[in-house]
């Protein structure tokens, strides 16, 4: 459990649980593109270098929304934010709560949030096909907390807010 996206592709080799949350990609912009790029779409130009991390459904998110600007890749999450900070790059495409975080303890006042999600993407569990029994059960304590209404809670302590940084060293 660890921000994975549901997807096709990964549908074919791992099972996964019913969504525990529903995520999306955002873009982090280097702070003097304020006011100029206001959306993913206006960084839909060949003057633009947009980062994503390579393999992830943000890199499919930039090839399919945004053809247009020169992609670049990123190996890890901890390259791009200097990458973007050190103009290297205009934006970042990355998933909400990744960006929200980053943005929080790293970017503020060095980069501009566009928080507003531009995909729809569940994330779940992955799960060996040769376990379903485990995924039954994840399935369940995901129904139990939906109704109980303690899924909403973790949700908006952890991804709505970013206040629990000052606690994280």
């Amino acid at each position: 459990m660890s921000g994975m996206s549901v997807t096709e592709e990964r549908s074919q080799k791992i099972n996964f649980s019913n969504a525990y949350v529903v995520v999306g990609q955002t873009v982090l912009l280097r702070k003097e593109l304020a006011g100029q790029v206001k959306s993913y779409n206006d960084l839909n130009d060949p003057k633009y270098k947009v980062l994503s991390k390579k393999g992830t459904t943000g890199e499919t998110a930039v090839k399919t929304h945004m053809p247009k600007a020169q992609h670049l890749s990123a190996q890890s999450e901890d390259e791009a934010l200097p990458a973007l900070i050190g103009g290297k790059a205009d934006a970042f495409v990355y998933d909400a709560p990744y960006n929200a975080v980053a943005f929080g303890r790293h970017g503020e006042g060095k980069v501009v949030f566009l928080d507003a999600p531009f995909t729809v993407e569940p994330v779940g569990w992955g799960v060996s096909k040769d376990h379903p029994e485990f995924l039954r059960w994840l399935n369940e304590f995901l129904a139990k907390i939906q109704k109980d209404g303690s899924r909403y809670a973790l949700y908006k302590k952890w991804f709505k807010t970013t206040d629990w940084l000052k606690d994280v060293q």
